[in-house]
């Protein structure tokens, strides 16, 4: 006996408009508060700085690396930490921040796999990864 199944191909958008109104991983994954945090050079560096070191570091001890006023690298992280990038912990008087390595690791292998999913010549959905 042969049975027989039919394979419903996904309809891909034709037009930018058209994909706009797909959901789709990409719509929860491109986070604005993520990459606005990640956007800002000086932040930029200053994630740099913590997870090169590879340790929870102070405000004061980031400050050391780069040539912002003090206030200004308390803001960036603080930022950071409420976009999910930095954990901020207090330790008495002193707030110590610490990359969150496993959750930003995470939220980009994710958008990666999803724009990959996206992508013809990966194997994805011929360009429709709604």
């Amino acid at each position: 006996m042969c049975i027989m199944t039919q394979v419903r191909k996904r309809k891909i958008p034709a037009t930018p408009k058209q994909a706009a109104r797909c959901c789709g991983p990409l719509d929860t994954l491109l986070d604005p508060a993520l990459f606005g945090a990640l956007a800002d050079p000086t932040r930029a560096s200053l994630i740099a700085c913590l997870a090169k070191c590879g340790r929870g570091c102070s405000v004061g001890e980031v400050a050391e690396c780069c040539s912002v006023d003090l206030s200004v690298v308390s803001r960036h992280l603080s930022l950071l930490a409420r976009a999910g990038v930095l954990e901020a912990k207090k330790e008495g008087r002193t707030v110590i921040y610490r990359v969150r390595y496993a959750e930003l690791c995470r939220s980009l292998r994710s958008l990666a796999d999803a724009v990959e999913e996206c992508c013809p010549e990966k194997g994805g959905h011929n360009g429709g990864c709604c």
